[in-house]
């Protein structure tokens, strides 16, 4: 994208290397504190670090970025295997785009659904943030293999479908979801919507100009000499040669090395 290419000559000097990984590590520093203090604390620790629009436009502005460190989950062992898969899945990423390219990925989705929590209250969990990262490597690196369980290999492409078929019960069973998790995908959408509307139309020309070809083929038997003589024509024998008499009749190799 020349636009995105430009602004990367400009401005990548300014971009934030490991990003997703500094998050990922952020997220689990806030769950050891959320750990081992009270219920009561913890609530209110979470509530300081959430995007409240209403306290955001009171000027507490660090909810632009704080929101995105409260965990998914609170259960140690799984925060800690999160942690390193999303450290895993950033260096891929970086490996693929380059620092700039994962900043604007991740502040372009904080500033939607910032911009949807202020105009229109919708929610903004930091495990969509975590979900479009997901898809990102997983259409980058459809094949690359995690172990599940630690035994069990698994392609990233089946982890971001079953990931999604997840979210896509979630709007199941409550449509009004629907608009929000569009939303917490839109950078996803932005970034491989047009690559994935550009293959299918390819696919499409393909399947198209195969059909006029299976259209216009001559159906089977047909040919286009046949000897006036023997009648054999060169689907009998490809090796036959033919010649035009003066009366407009075709004869072949064999039939005339007779008369000759």
């Amino acid at each position: 994208m020349p636009l995105i290419s430009s602004l990367e000559s400009k401005f990548g000097r300014f971009a934030i290397p490991g990003l997703v990984q500094i998050i990922a590590l952020f997220q689990l520093l806030v769950l050891f504190m959320i750990m081992v203090m009270s219920p009561e604390g913890a609530a209110a620790y979470l509530g300081f670090l959430e995007l409240n629009p209403a306290r955001l436009l009171r000027g507490e502005v660090w909810r632009l970025v704080t929101h995105v460190f409260i965990p998914g989950h609170f259960s140690l062992i799984w925060a800690l295997i999160g942690t390193l898969f999303m450290m895993w899945i950033g260096r891929g990423l970086e490996e693929a785009w380059g620092a700039f390219r994962v900043n604007l990925y991740i502040f372009g989705w904080m500033f939607v659904v910032t911009l949807g929590a202020l105009i229109f209250g919708w929610p903004a969990p930091g495990m969509f943030l975590y979900q479009t990262l997901l898809f990102a490597f997983a259409t980058l690196f459809p094949n690359e293999e995690i172990m599940i369980y630690f035994i069990l290999p698994v392609k990233m492409k089946w982890v971001a479908f079953l990931s999604a078929g997840m979210t896509g019960f979630l709007v199941m069973r409550d449509p009004s979801f629907l608009l929000p998790v569009l939303a917490c995908h839109l950078n996803y959408l932005v970034v491989f919507g047009p690559g994935f509307v550009s293959e299918r139309a390819k696919q499409a020309r393909v399947v198209a100009r195969r059909s006029r070809f299976e259209a216009t083929k001559l159906p089977e038997g047909t040919f286009f000499h046949q000897c006036s003589v023997c009648k054999k024509t060169e689907i009998d024998n490809p090796q036959l040669d033919f010649r035009v008499l003066d009366s407009g009749d075709e004869i072949c190799t064999e039939c005339r090395a007779k008369r000759g």
